[in-house]
């Protein structure tokens, strides 16, 4: 079983979200409405940061379910949301900086790495989250939790990795064909993940087959190999259909 990343218990305002290298991704889509305002919004003199904790505070008391103790990927278009439902209390501009550093934290991107649907105002699940956005997390927050660990963790990156692509429902190489980057690295672990795909599909077919010509039950063959029934039944349950 893969270690489950950590979930921070930080306050909702934290050092840890600002101090975030200034090119580390926001979540894809959450302010993919605002583009076009920062597209045209371009002056000669760049304008002074607006101040977001503000906002953040407010935004966490307005909506606790997604912005407090602990945060939940967040529907895309939240940001028009969010405007057209307080259009006196949140400024433009600071709620675009806002929600850019709030997607932006490590606590946010866990959320996402972990494969939690995004949800709208109302905290409800409205929507699956891409699994090119659960991978593009999973290597940001990996990439900075190795800067504070001394272990290596790419060992527990790539089975993440795997746990992805599982859960995604693709198959390996409509994974690869559609999380792959430009970054070297990223496509080296994800290249490394690919070959522990294929050899569990290997050794799942290995397996379906010597299950299949020893006429057992699963817990009869089990026993045979001094496997866990449960093991058993879940490889089995990852063979194709057209072979079990």
């Amino acid at each position: 079983m893969t270690e489950p990343l950590p979930i921070s218990t930080e306050p909702v305002v934290t050092t840890e979200a600002v101090a975030a290298p200034s090119d580390a991704p926001a979540a894809p889509d959450v302010l993919a409405d605002t583009a076009a305002d920062s597209a045209t919004a371009a002056a000669p003199k760049r304008p002074a940061k607006p101040d977001v904790f503000p906002v953040l505070e407010k935004m966490a008391a307005l909506y606790p379910q997604l912005f407090g103790a602990v945060f939940l990927p967040l529907k895309r278009g939240i940001f028009q949301d969010l405007q057209d439902a307080h259009p006196e209390t949140f400024e433009r501009d600071s709620l675009k900086a806002a929600l850019s550093l709030h997607t932006r934290s490590t606590r946010y991107l866990t959320a996402v790495a972990a494969g939690e649907q995004r949800h709208d105002l109302q905290g409800q699940a409205v929507e699956a989250m891409a699994p090119e956005h659960v991978h593009h997390a999973l290597l940001e927050v990996y990439r900075r939790r190795q800067t504070r660990s001394k272990e290596d963790l790419r060992p527990k990156l790539i089975a993440r990795v795997v746990q992805a692509c599982e859960a995604s429902g693709l198959a390996p190489h409509a994974y690869a064909e559609l999380v792959r980057s430009r970054d070297e690295a990223a496509n080296a672990v994800l290249d490394e993940a690919m070959l522990e795909l294929e050899a569990r599909a290997a050794k799942t077919q290995a397996l379906l087959q010597a299950f299949k010509a020893s006429g057992k039950t699963v817990d009869e063959f089990a026993d045979m190999y001094g496997m866990d029934p449960r093991s058993v039944s879940r490889m089995l349950a990852r063979a194709p259909a057209s072979q079990a």
